[in-house]
């Protein structure tokens, strides 16, 4: 049976961000709840390997979306395993909508909703995920140090994210399926003074080859000539863009271009009372410990928020 569920603060989506700011708010005796439809964790936890948060040299994405997940439900925050299908205002109040039928009727509401890179779609790529197949050059560079790395893209992202990459690899193939870049032109000229990038131009990849456990290389198409070839690396990475979770609010939500939703310093959206935190909002770098940060500040508005309309409430009676 559906029904109308009553909280002070709902947070859609329990990536690092949301799980963290679920804490903040327990921790401040508030009725909470963080509503994901898959794994808390987002998308570290299909991470094999992470050793860029602090405190851990070396853990599973598993391990420690397990770790944020249980530490903030100890402080009373409840996880619901729901679709949200909108969030919208009224009155006062933030209404969430899930595919279930149920709607959470919350005095405030955190969106934590992430984003998913845009996959390249060839024959390997979800199996060796994690196992050589990247989406984050700093998250996962360091594991490739002396190898041969792929990067398959030709926007900014990938020729920038190419050239980081050489500081670990001891080199690194750009594979684009055109014959020139669509990167602005002093991030390509910064990469082909890089002695350790070589191009490999009008060819797509058609499959991501490997053993049981690894990465081994790749299987190439030249898009004009026809011609198909091996390529030995060790990882791949396609940038080939990323795409924020940013379309369940009803309403004149402030986005960027890319579709990142506008937050002020407090966290807080172009709606007052909704909050965004991770990778969803417009911002510099995407990591675990700008998420985490992200989600203290937009708890610690959020109950801000709160509590002048509870004053407000309370000055009607």
């Amino acid at each position: 049976m559906t029904e109308t569920r009553e909280y002070d603060l709902v947070i859609v989506g329990a990536g690092p961000g949301g799980l963290c700011a679920g804490l903040y708010s327990a921790r401040a005796q508030r009725k909470v709840v963080c509503l994901e439809m898959g794994m808390p964790g987002g998308q570290i936890a299909n991470t094999e390997e992470v050793e860029d948060y602090l405190g851990f040299e070396r853990i599973s994405g598993t391990e420690l979306s397990m770790k944020f997940a249980e530490h903030a439900k100890s402080f009373g925050l409840e996880i619901e395993s729901e679709q949200v299908e909108e969030v919208y205002v009224e009155g006062d109040y933030k209404m969430v909508h899930c595919v279930s039928g149920n709607i959470y009727r919350a005095k405030a509401v955190i969106l934590s909703t992430g984003g998913s890179p845009v996959k390249a779609g060839v024959e390997g790529e979800q199996k060796y995920t994690g196992k050589g197949v990247s989406y984050c050059a700093i998250c996962d560079g360091a594991f490739f140090r002396d190898k041969v790395i792929a990067v398959v893209g030709g926007g900014d992202a990938a020729v920038e994210e190419g050239a980081f990459l050489t500081k670990f690899g001891s080199k690194v193939y750009i594979i684009h399926r055109r014959d020139e870049l669509r990167a602005q032109k002093i991030v390509q000229q910064r990469a082909f003074d890089n002695p350790k990038i070589e191009f490999v131009w009008d060819t797509i990849v058609e499959s991501i080859d490997g053993d049981s456990a690894v990465v081994t290389g790749l299987s190439l198409k030249n898009v004009k000539t026809g011609e198909k070839s091996k390529l030995d690396v060790s990882a791949v990475f396609p940038f080939l863009g990323f795409r924020p979770n940013s379309d369940v609010v009803r309403g004149d939500l402030k986005k960027d271009d890319g579709g990142y939703i506008v937050t002020d310093f407090k966290m807080e959206t172009s709606i007052p009372g909704i909050f965004a935190c991770g990778d969803v909002r417009a911002q510099l770098v995407r990591q675990i410990t700008n998420a985490v940060g992200d989600g203290t500040t937009a708890a610690v508005a959020a109950e801000k928020h709160i509590e002048k309309l509870e004053d407000k409430e309370a000055n009607r009676v």
